[in-house]
């Protein structure tokens, strides 16, 4: 009797060689290796890579053969040797840099240990405001500062009042405005960074060093300012390169002599290849001096090893430091505001009624409602939204992905492409307009063959190079706080690595991400030095119609505008303040997502 064979199981049958798998094991198998595969990373990075050296690094190559052009290196000649107009623009844009850097530094520096070392009436009250000069657009900042403290300003026209003077007492102009605006409006960048390394700082090493008997020079030498040095930095980078990048204060307050300014004058003169020169110019300063301070801050470690508790605020108890902290609180409150106050009173003020008096004289509601009702009028608002929101979503997604694999992917070039979002972030906003004007006045590929410049779409352009950098650093701080693990289960348990990304990773990141975003679009709708290089009439954002309006001797209506801009920021920094709360809104996220 013959018998039949057992069929042996499936699990114990080796898969004939050239058998094919069933279509649904085969796209299984197919996407899991694409995944896992060393040239997943490259795959990811490619598009990102491309869109930064198409929108960044490419833009600056234009600009440098526009300024070589056919007379090659003519206009570096002209700038180096020619009337002395270039050199003395660098050389002030330089000095005013320095100088910023100096009394912000000072300013914010004092402010921080004042607030978190010692407790005195008022302080409270000054926490509660001191960052009011954040909320300010630079153009607004600028235009509440010229209307507060210039020549025809309310601060000198009351002192002239009220001494019975001649001309106006003590009003600020050229180089000695910029520094004012510059110092009152970038401090915060010290005091932020200063206040969280005071925060984080272990008291026990200065207590040791008293105890040594070192004296509080030597203290503040070889121990506070040692351990400073990576606030110091950071905030130095930022007011030095902002203060390089300067347009508004200088044109205020008639500072033509800078390098922004020079740009502007250049390009409005229809001279391209010299206003490229001395964008690339002033771009190559600028990454010089961010690669500087990188690498000084590099040279050595500032990281405590002791693990103290954190410093206590200490009680100032002579009755007459009481008064003299109150009385100086009281008045810090009242010039933190004053910038907000003048735009507020001017904003209600009838357009052409403010001449030589030293307030407003005539009042009106008729600014807000011809903003927001008369078509013309509503137009830069609209504008200022589209464009804004069109950035920041570009900002969001190529900034999350970039941040994704500068932290999580393992490839060659890391390194390169994190550069490549800190040049954008270097860049002044005029250096990117001009980039823009160089790269995208004749089709490319990159612009899919159409010529950019005239259209609405290189504003929105402008706004998501020169804001991505905001979204990539707020999503990538978040990201490192993040375990991969998470990500690692998901990817364990079969999910692919963007249903992974995307219900775990990203809902993680959300808090950062989005916080990163309202900054980045209310910076979207404040910018000005950039806009106002390549703007049109039909695509004027709400900052180039301030200062339009401004110039036409409209200042109640140009001040109505800056209203509307400083509620918006004001919203969105209470907005972000609560994304980011941290370990809790990470916790939150975390457990939905389980």
């Amino acid at each position: 009797m013959s018998t039949i064979p057992a069929t042996p199981s499936a699990a114990t049958v080796p898969p004939a060689t050239g058998d094919p798998a069933p279509p649904r094991a085969r796209r299984s198998r197919r996407f899991t290796v694409g995944a896992n595969s060393p040239w997943f990373p490259y795959l990811l990075v490619f598009p990102l890579a491309l869109i930064l050296f198409g929108y960044v690094v490419q833009p600056m190559f234009a600009t440098f053969a526009e300024s070589v052009g056919v007379d090659g290196l003519a206009n570096y000649t002209t700038f180096l040797t020619g009337d002395g107009v270039a050199r003395s623009a660098l050389v002030t844009s330089l000095v005013i840099s320095a100088a910023s850097v100096l009394l912000c530094g000072i300013v914010g520096v004092a402010m921080a240990f004042l607030l978190k070392r010692f407790s005195f009436p008022g302080r409270r009250l000054i926490e509660a405001i001191i960052l009011v000069p954040a909320a300010l657009p630079p153009l607004i900042g600028a235009i509440s500062f010229q209307l507060l403290y210039s020549g025809t300003g309310i601060l000198p026209r009351g002192l002239q009042h009220l001494f019975g003077t001649e001309n106006p007492v003590l009003p600020f102009s050229g180089i000695a405005g910029v520094l004012v605006v510059h110092t009152f409006t970038m401090y915060p960048f010290f005091y932020l960074a200063t206040s969280a390394a005071l925060v984080g700082m272990d008291p026990s090493v200065e207590e040791a060093a008293y105890n040594l008997g070192a004296g509080r020079v030597r203290v503040w030498r070889t121990v506070l300012l040692p351990m400073l040095t990576p606030a110091l930095v950071s905030a130095s980078l930022l007011v030095f390169m902002t203060s390089l990048a300067s347009y508004t204060a200088p044109l205020l307050f008639g500072v033509d002599q800078t390098m922004t300014m020079q740009i502007y004058i250049n390009r409005t003169n229809g001279d391209l290849p010299m206003a490229s020169t001395y964008a690339s110019v002033l771009g190559v300063v600028s990454v010089l001096f961010l690669l500087g301070m990188r690498w000084y801050e590099g040279r050595r470690s500032y990281r405590s090893q002791s693990k103290g508790i954190a410093a206590h605020r200490r009680e100032i108890t002579n009755p007459f430091g009481r008064w003299l902290a109150l009385l100086a609180s009281v008045l810090a409150t009242v010039v933190l505001l004053a910038p907000v106050g003048t735009i507020a009173l001017v904003a209600f003020s009838q357009d052409g009624s403010w001449t030589t008096e030293v307030i407003p004289s005539a009042y009106t509601m008729r600014n807000f409602v011809t903003i927001l009702t008369d078509p013309e009028a509503y137009r830069p608002i609209v504008n200022s939204l589209q464009m804004s929101v069109i950035a920041t979503v570009g900002c969001v997604v190529v900034g999350v992905l970039i941040a994704y694999a500068v932290r999580r992917l393992d490839f060659r070039g890391r390194g390169l492409l994190d550069v490549a979002v800190m040049l954008a972030w270097a860049l002044p906003g005029t250096v990117v307009a001009i980039n823009l004007i160089s790269a995208f006045s004749t089709g490319n590929a990159f612009s899919l063959g159409q010529v950019l410049i005239g259209t609405f779409w290189i504003m929105p352009l402008a706004y998501f190079v020169r804001f991505l950098p905001l979204v990539f650093r707020s999503s990538s701080a978040t990201l490192a706080q993040l375990d991969p693990s998470l990500e690692e289960a998901a990817r364990n348990l079969g999910a692919s690595w963007w249903r992974a990304f995307g219900t775990v990773t990203l809902r993680l990141m959300l808090p950062g991400v989005l916080a990163g975003a309202l900054l980045a679009f209310v910076h979207g709708v404040g910018e000005f030095v950039a806009s106002v290089l390549i703007y049109t009439s039909e695509t004027a954002p709400i900052s180039v119609e301030i200062n339009n309006r401004m110039y036409s001797f409209e200042v109640g209506t140009a001040a109505a505008y800056g209203m509307l801009q400083i509620v918006l920021i004001f919203v969105v920094m209470v907005v972000s303040g609560r994304l980011e709360s941290g370990p809790k809104a990470s916790r939150e996220a975390a457990r939905w997502t389980a």
